[in-house]
Parts: structure tokens; sequence; C-alpha cells
């Protein structure tokens, strides 16, 4: 296993093979000094690249029995936050891009977005459903401030009364509140904040390019002040890493005006568990086999199990000892509901413009 140097700003410095890698080979000397090219770049820090994609839907449904909704958008694939443990990462191995770097530097930015959501809205065979934006990867990550993506289709879903909750560790969503607080104060709209850590030191090597711990707490508290019901989620739970902190999170959390909690054990599905283990052997050596050891006996053995009645919340005296703790201090600090329970019934279908792009003369 690789075990590259750390990268200002990034997560990881591993553009690792995936399991659709289609392009191989060694590099040779060619004669024109190609070599020399490639040993320079490699110290260079690696941009960050967006690329456009005029996508045919926008709403993906969900199959899954412990995710608590119906539909979601993800207005990005790829996310410069960096998070080490991202359990999306291996969706950019579908695009023959790496799960690794490229998955930091290279964001596919869905810019018709909002449009293809007017559409499916309108349909008649659409039925309003629980909806969450940013379930993969964040909606208010730092390329949103440009392209203002997640905010059209926050326009879409307002116009229409449709609910909605965010899943966000970006101070970002605070930029949209003209639009949530309104809707949340008619039941349609709850935001969930990810606060891993309260350290800041960890934080900025797990996270690299996310707002820091008492950066999203100041959310929190602002979103909660705006009268839009806000979580916290503690996600995920690393064994021996960020562990340890779990009743200091939900107890910071209530403070700055959460109300709701939810938390899921580490998973580390397909390229993810090279890429983390990489990460643990790179900033803490000392402790990476204790924590695999952890992990694994959460897992029955394995290093992941993707069950859907297990792969959130992990199995044996481990994983139910973590969920006690956590479901104590939520029920300290008052803290008892999972989820905000919103208003389905006030949605009313949008109205498309004409095919012919001139406007109704009645």
């Amino acid at each position: 296993m690789p075990t590259p140097g750390a990268t200002k700003g990034r997560g990881t410095a591993w553009a690792i093979e995936h399991r659709f890698t289609t392009r191989g080979g060694e590099d040779y000397d060619d004669g024109w000094g190609t070599l020399e090219q490639q040993a320079s770049e490699e110290h260079l820090p690696r941009a960050t690249q967006i690329i456009e994609e005029r996508v045919k839907s926008i709403l993906a449904s969900n199959d899954s029995p412990d995710v608590h909704f119906d539909l979601s958008i993800n207005p990005y694939r790829g996310c410069e936050h960096g998070c080490i443990y991202c359990f999306a990462r291996p969706t950019h191995s579908y695009l023959n891009m790496s799960p690794g770097l490229d998955f930091e530097t290279r964001i596919i930015a869905k810019v018709n977005a909002a449009e293809r959501l007017r559409e499916a809205l309108a349909s008649r065979a659409y039925e309003p459903q629980m909806l969450n934006i940013g379930s993969a990867t964040d909606a208010y990550q730092p390329v949103e401030r440009k392209l203002g993506i997640t905010r059209s289709v926050l326009e879409v879903l307002h116009g229409c009364d449709h609910a909605f909750s965010i899943v966000t560790k970006s101070s970002g969503v605070e930029r949209d509140l003209d639009l949530i607080a309104p809707m949340a104060a008619r039941g349609l709209a709850a935001v969930y904040v990810s606060v891993t850590s309260l350290d800041a030191e960890l934080s900025r090597i797990l996270e690299p390019r996310a707002a820091s711990p008492q950066r999203r707490l100041r959310t929190i508290r602002t979103l909660a002040e705006a009268g839009v019901p806000v979580g916290v989620s503690v996600s995920p739970v690393i064994p021996f890493i960020n562990e340890p902190e779990i009743e200091r999170i939900v107890e910071a959390a209530a403070e700055a005006g959460a109300r709701s909690a939810f938390s899921i054990i580490l998973r580390l599905p397909w390229e993810v568990n090279p890429l983390f283990q990489q990460w643990l052997d790179q900033h803490f050596p000392q402790r990476a086999a204790r924590v695999m050891a952890r992990i694994r006996d959460m897992r029955g053995g394995k290093d992941y199990d993707a069950t859907f009645s297990k792969r959130m919340k992990g199995e044996g005296v481990w994983a139910e000892l973590i969920s006690q703790r956590f479901r104590k201090a939520c029920a300290r600090h008052g803290m008892n509901r999972v989820r905000t329970e919103l208003d389905l019934t006030l949605f009313r279908k949008p109205r498309l413009p004409p095919a012919n792009g001139q406007q109704e003369l009645f």
C-alpha cells in the first residue's frame, strides 16, 4: 500500500487505482523530458477542476430501509471538503476517476439541476415524498458559493412548497436562510449539521476543507435563532479517534440550539477502506491497528458489512455500547428525536414555462 505524504488542504494525496480502471502502463523516457516534467508536477498543489454536466434526472430514489428519506438531490459529484471517511468516494470510480484525489479535485456540477427538478415535480405521476439534499456529497461545498446550484434547487422547492431536509458540514447554508427560514416556519424545512469532532487539529486532517468545529456550532446557533429546526449528525463515529468525544459533541450541539440528533458508525465500502487505512497509518501509526481491530469487532470480523440492518450501526458489544452512550447523551440534553417531521400536504405542482419559450397570453 502506498504511503504518500500529506497534501495541504486535501484529505488524501493518493490517486488510488479503482475497480473500473481502464488505463494503465509504466512511465518511460520518450526523449522529450516527460519524466522530468512529471516529477516536478508531483510537487505542485493539486488544483480543483469543475466539470459541468447537464443531467437527465436529478431525483434519486432511496430503497434503503435504514435511511429516513425517500428521495435525494445531490447537486455535485465529488466534494472538495476531502473527508477521508466519505462513503461517496467510490462513486467516482464509475466515472473512471480516482476515489482518492480525483474525488476531492474533479467536481461534477449538475448545472441544470433546478430545471430537471421542476420538470420532475410537475409530472402528473409525482406525489410528494420526504426529500433530502446533500445525502452523498455536501451541497454547500466551496464551489457552491460561485455556482449557486443548491440555491436554485431551493428556489424551486420554495416556489411549490415542497418539504426538504439538508445535511451539511458547511456554514454556507446560512446564505440561504431567506428561503429556508420561511419554509421552516411552515413545517417544510429542517437542517442537520455534521459535527464529527470538537478538536480543530483532528478536524483539519479528517475533513481538511470543511468548516471548523466552532464555525459549525455557530451555524447551528444561527439556524436555531432563525427558527429553523436544526439537528446534529455525530457521524461517523471512529473508535479511538473521535469516539471519545460523543458526549461532548452532543452537549455542545445542544447548547448551540440543536434539538435532534443521529449518529452513524464508520463505513468503509470499496475504495474507502484502503484510503482510510492509509490515512490512519499516516496520522495515527501507533493507534492504527487498535482502531481497525475495534472496527472489525463491530463488523462481524470484517472491515465492512453492507447489510442494511448493520451498515449504519454495526453489531456486537462495542457497537451497542456506543449506541447506549449516544442515546443517554441525547436524553440528558433533551434531544430524543432522531428527525424533525415535515409537512408534505402543502405541496403544489410547479408550472412549467411554455415549450416554445414564449410567455403565456392568458
